[in-house]
């Protein structure tokens, strides 16, 4: 039995279609399942005046977007947050939050417009840092 030379491409395109929507579904399953744990990201409040001065190093990972920061305590302050770690979409201008974190010496700032879902974690690399429970 002789299959046409139009079947077997048809079956190939068929197949090749077939897999292209199962990886589609997947990737749009892994996008909502970050989007849902950036979502439901939420902060503690954490009294930086009982931190001992050091440097304490501390990520985040929401799967598309991921950091990792040291953050700097001297005087019952933040000083300075190095990122040593970010894999961001289109967040990169959200690492200027950590201006802000410092300025106004708290980790629950306002997100940088367009940045937002990096500023989340980035906040959320910092606050994990910070955390006395893991000092």
């Amino acid at each position: 039995m002789k299959i046409s030379r139009k079947k077997i491409i048809l079956f190939i395109t068929l197949f090749f279609l077939l897999v292209s929507l199962i990886l589609a579904a997947i990737y749009l399953k892994n996008v909502a399942a970050y989007k849902k744990a950036v979502k439901e990201t939420t902060f503690d409040s954490i009294d930086i005046s009982v931190i001992p001065d050091g440097v304490y190093t501390g990520e985040y990972d929401v799967d598309f977007i991921y950091a990792k920061v040291n953050v700097t305590i001297q005087d019952k302050k933040i000083i300075n947050i190095d990122i040593l770690e970010h894999k961001n979409e289109r967040g990169k201008p959200a690492e200027t939050i950590i201006k802000t974190i410092i300025a106004e010496q708290k980790i629950d700032v306002d997100t940088i417009s367009g940045a937002t879902n990096s500023s989340t974690v980035i906040k959320k690399a910092v606050e994990n840092a910070l955390q006395m429970d893991t000092h």
